[in-house]
């Protein structure tokens, strides 16, 4: 028998936590609460979570310093982000900091739940290529060569620049693999949205834009002038063709 999935709730508000925590475990998770950044941060490293829904408004740290550090400490540790504010400003902070999804108060639970199920479901679930054992480019393998220096490894959900690992988030990986998936192929960011964060997803399809320069400032050696994730003006995002496919 599996495991019930973790979810860490990070927020100061007790009645707040008490009805999320309450319909998150009445849909079969298990559930942790942090009052502050600073217990967020703890109860990451001793709950081991599976996923953090993390207020914006935080006593001692507040929630995109939170972030920030989740993701460098643990790059691959899904992260939904609350906020009593609906801007552009603070969504895009959010996913700046690299939230793999917001959620503004007030809230349905339900919505909720379903966003932490859609989101844990994309985290875990390999992309359709790796499934069927291919490379994301439609040959054998599960290995894929974007350039000489760096390797799309799908079946072990990792990428490696000059041999070392890049440590991507799960929303970072599902988008270089749908950009792998059709190398030189122009791909508009409404098929990468859906490409990436699935067709049940929330959200706006700018976000990509946040996604994809967190993916140069990564895997680009001058993220000022990417030579590998090309842009589209006013469409999209390409991948150069792979090695093999270029001359």
């Amino acid at each position: 028998m599996e495991r019930p999935q973790t979810i860490l709730v990070v927020d100061d508000e007790p009645a707040l936590t008490d009805v999320v925590t309450y319909n998150l475990r009445q849909a079969g998770f298990e559930t942790v609460v942090a009052r502050s950044g600073r217990e967020a941060l703890r109860l990451v490293e001793d709950a081991r979570p599976d996923l953090v829904i993390l207020d914006l408004m935080l006593p001692e740290l507040d929630g995109l310093t939170v972030c920030r550090t989740l993701r460098d400490r643990h790059p691959s540790l899904p992260v939904v982000m609350l906020t009593a504010r609906d801007s552009e400003l603070d969504r895009v902070l959010g996913l700046e900091t690299g939230a793999d999804d917001y959620v503004t108060k007030p809230f349905s639970p339900r919505e909720l739940v379903a966003r932490v199920r859609a989101v844990l479901r994309r985290a875990g679930r390999p992309g359709a290529s790796a499934e069927r054992g291919e490379s994301a480019s439609g040959r054998g393998g599960r290995r894929v060569t974007l350039t000489p220096d760096l390797v799309l490894d799908l079946a072990g959900r990792e990428v490696r620049k000059r041999g070392e690992p890049v440590g991507l988030t799960p929303t970072e990986f599902r988008l270089l693999e749908a950009l792998a998936s059709h190398p030189g192929q122009a791909l508009s960011r409404g098929q990468l949205f859906r490409l990436a964060w699935g067709e049940d997803a929330f959200g706006d399809e700018r976000t990509v834009d946040v996604h994809i320069r967190h993916l140069r400032e990564k895997l680009e050696d001058v993220p000022s002038e990417p030579r590998l994730i090309l842009t589209v003006r006013g469409y999209g995002y390409k991948l150069r063709p792979l090695p093999a496919e270029e001359g």
